[in-house]
């Protein structure tokens, strides 16, 4: 008879499994976090050190500019013509030749910059200028996209199990109360219609629950046993203990593997795992919450970093909202200038947990929009098409 395992051995056997449900999320997350350092120092290291030559479209345009100046005089300001050639030279302008490459790609501008690159928001306040930083950045994004995109989808399943989880209890609560509130106004509509109904004898209602039918054959009056039948009762009555002791799952197959061979139990637990894994994904799609609510739920989680993003950057909060908007649903115009992009580098957790909520936005509402179109090509069949007779 195998003893069952000791209380400590039970907590490290609960701890083992805690620790490798949660090792493949922080292995995900972990492993975007080293990939977007390394790349901060690849790209710091390429396009920091550069050297600024003075290209030829560079000194063209001092050239253009020194003839322009050359040329000035105060009948011409207000010429067409003048106007013209101001607005074609300034359109010729690249803020790379009056920045200086080493304090542009710092390594927390690199690191800024690594992020707009596998989130693809892609700004375009920074880029590579060299060939070699151009041929890295492809190279760089060709893999770091799909990590992102396993981190979203990893991301997405534990946020949309506790979405399905924390709006399936409140509907739990809010019938509970329903019917608490139902049973009592029926109650009380019940006592104003029979004024005399307190003087009858009160009736108790048992609730008898199921019985064994080995019980129903000791109990039952009608099915006294005959001296005859003594056997026969005796031999179904063993008959149905051992189907139920078959039918009963044993209960310490676990502890006993674990107790007698521990590697047993760690297979068991590393399937578990990769299950887990292969069923990434899966938690969003079944995930059916209404999709209003999900509207709120990304307003009120961008009006949250919009409160807080003008305490450093020159915006109120309508821009700031508009920011985040066009971060999150990954548009990146790049309309909008942060004057202090290293402060926006610690939201970036924000920034993952906001670009799945979004994404489970934009998934519930194409399952919305996939119904509605459904039941219009339905309508439009039924209408249009002859009925079978």
């Amino acid at each position: 008879m195998p003893s069952e395992p000791s209380l400590p051995q039970h907590k490290k056997r609960t701890y083992t499994q805690m620790f490798w449900v949660a090792f493949p999320h922080a292995c995900f997350i972990l492993s975007l976090v080293i990939y977007a350092l390394l790349g901060a120092l690849m790209f710091s290291h390429v396009e920091g050190n550069r050297e600024s030559n003075e290209s030829e479209t560079y000194r063209t345009f001092m050239l253009q500019l020194w003839n322009l100046t050359k040329d000035l005089s105060d009948n011409e300001t207000s010429n067409e013509l003048f106007k013209k050639r101001v607005h074609s030279l300034i359109s010729q302008i690249e803020l790379d030749w009056f920045v200086n490459p080493k304090e542009k790609w710092s390594f927390l501008g690199s690191l800024f910059f690594c992020c707009t690159v596998f989130t693809t928001v892609g700004y375009g306040h920074t880029y590579p200028v060299t060939r070699l930083g151009k041929y890295l950045c492809m190279l760089y994004a060709l893999f770091g996209i799909p990590l992102m995109f396993l981190v979203l989808t990893n991301m997405g399943d534990v946020l949309a199990a506790i979405l399905s989880t924390s709006y399936n209890k409140v509907r739990q609560l809010q019938s509970k109360i329903f019917t608490r509130q139902t049973f009592r106004s029926l109650c009380k509509k019940g006592r104003e219609s029979k004024p005399g109904s307190s003087s009858l004898p009160q009736s108790k209602v048992v609730v008898c629950e199921p019985r064994h039918i080995t019980e129903v054959l000791r109990s039952n009056s009608s099915l006294k046993r005959k001296p005859g039948q003594e056997r026969n009762a005796e031999i179904f009555e063993r008959l149905i203990a051992r189907e139920n002791q078959l039918l009963t799952p044993p209960k310490l197959i676990t502890f006993e593997r674990w107790s007698s061979c521990p590697e047993l139990d760690t297979g068991t637990i590393m399937t578990h795992v990769i299950d887990n894994i292969d069923n990434i994904g899966k938690e969003v799609e079944k995930l059916d919450v209404p999709f209003l609510l999900m509207m709120l739920i990304v307003f009120a989680y961008i009006s949250c970093a919009a409160a807080i993003l003008p305490h450093w950057e020159d915006l109120d909060f309508e821009g700031a909202f508009y920011f985040c908007f066009i971060t999150l649903t990954t548009i990146g115009f790049g309309d909008v200038d942060l004057k202090h992009p290293h402060f926006f580098l610690f939201f970036s957790f924000y920034i993952v947990i906001g670009m799945e909520i979004v994404i489970i936005a934009f998934k519930l509402g194409q399952d919305r929009l996939i119904c509605l179109y459904k039941k219009l090509i339905f309508l439009c069949g039924t209408e249009k098409c002859p009925k079978m007779v």
